[in-house]
């Protein structure tokens, strides 16, 4: 079906791969794979007709209806349901044609669009389009709302289902996960799982991939070859093929050891729970992993945590939300040096709510939170990224946290993340979101936390550094409290999971196939509910209802979107500012002057963000009054 012969493809100067030569058949699940930068995303290029090849020949039969992911979403003022019905394009055409008809008095001619609607379903695609919807998380009254009214996150996933709408013969997917949460990973899976076409899916999901792909092609060296079976298939073939080579043999039993160590130190200390028991498994499965991995570029490890007292901390009936709304009520959780806690739970129940304020970033409506005095918390969030300094480099960056170590250490320090050369010395503006999440990856690990609070780690991170993160997590003796839609870094990495939903926090009782069946029965009882309520509700009434809660609430929107980017803004000015009054030299006598511009400009910075967290959370408590007086 898609045959590739010789074809070869190049960036700039650099060759990506050579003499490849494979063939997709119909209705094969094909995962890619390799590192960032292998060429993955430049082949889908090519199949889109994006990019030409250097060499070779590459063919796919005429008239295949192919489907991928937008990655821009323009900002349109059509309902969200339409944007993602238009992905059907044939409905679409059918549509303006029928239309077309009427206007003329065409009959017949209507008649036959009608026909032909019928068979492609086109009556009920309304209905598969809202499925969609809320299968990726949105909530029955978000359908109606404007696409330019969602966030980048959001509109990312309007993409997606608009590309799942598309009946089609191909389907591209280039990390459909990375703006997902666990829920919607979940449900994805599934319906890819059912799909009946040619399915072509890059992911640094093994999960995923696992559960998902009938082939793997994966792109390493300049070569690309195509394997029969899941990525764990591949990962048990391409580890045989390593083991032939002495080095990577001698390299395999070492971290073969390592990973078995964990599984014994972990059998030692385990409960039957069954939480506990698939851990287990997990970690036995590891030793598999590792041999696939001896060659990975990646390679370090948490040193020992200082000083750690019990508990470390806690929260004493907290409550945690923005303005007057609470999303977890109540909340009651003391974190000890050992903890490896995984939090569950649907989207918007308030999971990175609750990190941020374990991390101190937030504070809890009411309630204590209590801290340990040696408590040393390392958080990774994706905001972060954005607060590296762009014009400077990795080296820099750590020469801030230790300015008496030497180049030679954090060279060798940053080496582990795969920092090399003169990479160490660039700009951290060009780089990908991979390298910008593993230097800050690299920054956490260096200052040495004994609390780790990592809100969904993995995104942009390419297998390769997933891997290495979960072992290093493994010898990690501190506490970790993980958010995560990556369920191997969940199942090898947490002893416990808590559940985050309906405005509780508690204890979940089983492990990750148990909580994808409570998903399950929970969204039956959520369309069950729905569907009583639109029986109650008659399409008139609804279009009037919608269209009178647009109309209010899109200046309540307008206003909150201005309070939040001041706040960022303030917040990001804020943190720029202190970072320049850390440095010794500003209090040095020549230094004076530009002490005192830089502490008179960090009192008017401090006054402007009090003044727009104010407005934020006045304009939060507007929007939440007009969605209960609707």
């Amino acid at each position: 079906m898609l045959n590739f012969k010789n074809i070869a493809l190049r960036r700039g100067a650099r060759v990506l791969f050579a003499n490849a030569s494979f063939t997709i058949h119909k209705g094969q699940k094909v995962g890619f794979t390799g590192a960032n930068g292998a060429g993955k995303s430049s082949l889908f290029a090519l199949i889109r007709n994006e990019l030409h090849l250097d060499e070779g020949d590459f063919s796919i039969p005429p008239g295949l209806e192919m489907a991928h992911v937008a990655q821009e979403t323009p900002a349109v003022p059509s309902s969200a349901i339409d944007y993602v019905m238009d992905g059907d394009r044939e409905l679409r055409r059918l549509q303006q044609q029928l239309a077309a008809a009427e206007a003329k008095h065409d009959g017949l001619k209507q008649a036959e669009l009608h026909a032909a609607l019928d068979t492609i379903g086109g009556y009920t695609a309304r209905a598969k389009a809202a499925r969609l919807m809320n299968g990726l998380g949105f909530k029955p009254e978000q359908e109606s709302h404007p696409v330019n009214s969602f966030s980048g996150g959001w509109r990312m996933r309007l993409n997606l289902a608009q590309a799942l709408m598309c009946r089609s013969d191909v389907l591209l997917l280039d990390e459909p996960t990375n703006h997902l949460d666990l829920d919607a990973v979940i449900w994805l899976q599934d319906w890819l799982c059912k799909y009946d076409g040619t399915l072509l899916l890059i992911s640094h999901d093994r999960d995923f991939l696992d559960t998902i792909a009938t082939h793997i092609v994966h792109i390493e060296q300049n070569k690309v070859d195509i394997y029969t079976g899941n990525y764990s298939a591949f990962e048990k073939m391409r580890a045989e093929k390593l083991a032939q080579q002495q080095a990577a043999y001698q390299k395999q039993q070492r971290e073969i050891a390592h990973i078995q160590s964990f599984v014994d130190r972990f059998k030692a200390q385990a409960t039957k729970a069954r939480q506990a028991q698939s851990r287990i498994k997990a970690l036995e499965r590891m030793e598999v992993i590792a041999m696939a991995h001896v060659d990975s570029p990646f390679d370090f490890n948490f040193p020992k945590p200082g000083r750690m007292q019990n508990p470390l901390l806690k929260l004493d009936k907290v409550d945690i939300g923005y303005g007057q709304t609470t999303v977890i009520d109540g909340a009651n959780l003391s974190i000890s040096p050992g903890d490896r806690i995984g939090l569950l739970g649907p989207n918007g129940a308030g999971k990175s709510s609750l990190i941020k304020v374990l991390a101190g970033d937030m504070q809890p409506l009411s309630g204590t939170r209590l801290e340990a005095e040696a408590l040393n918390i390392g958080y990774f969030a994706q905001h972060q990224l954005e607060q590296l300094r762009l014009d400077e480099s990795p080296l820099w960056h750590l020469q801030k946290i230790n300015p008496q170590a030497t180049e030679k250490e954090l060279r060798n320090f940053l080496g582990g993340f795969d920092f090399q050369g003169d990479k160490v010395m660039e700009a951290v503006k060009p780089f990908s979101g991979g390298e910008k999440a593993r230097l800050v990856l690299a920054l956490l690990v260096y200052k040495n936390p004994n609390l780790l609070l990592l809100d969904e780690p993995t995104n942009h991170l390419d297998l390769e550094m997933r891997h290495a993160l979960s072992v290093a997590l493994q010898d990690y003796q501190g506490a970790i409290v993980l958010v995560s839609h990556d369920r191997h870094l969940l199942r090898t990495v947490t002893d416990q999971f808590l559940l985050v939903g309906e405005g509780k926090l508690q204890p979940f009782d089983g492990d990750l196939e148990d909580y994808r069946l409570w998903l399950n029965e929970r969204k039956k009882d959520e369309d069950k509910s729905a569907d009583d309520e639109m029986a109650t509700v008659s399409r008139k009434d609804q279009r009037k209802q919608e269209a009178e809660f647009r109309k209010k609430q899109k200046p309540l929107l307008d206003a909150l979107k201005k309070a939040e980017q001041a706040v960022e803004k303030y917040h990001n000015e804020q943190r720029r500012l202190e970072a320049e009054l850390a440095d010794p030299s500003l209090y040095s006598e020549t230094e004076k002057d530009k002490l005192k511009k830089l502490l008179a400009r960090k009192t008017e910075v401090d006054k402007a963000l009090d003044t727009a967290e104010s407005e934020w959370m006045e304009a939060e408590e507007r929007l939440e009054a007009a969605k209960l007086e609707f």
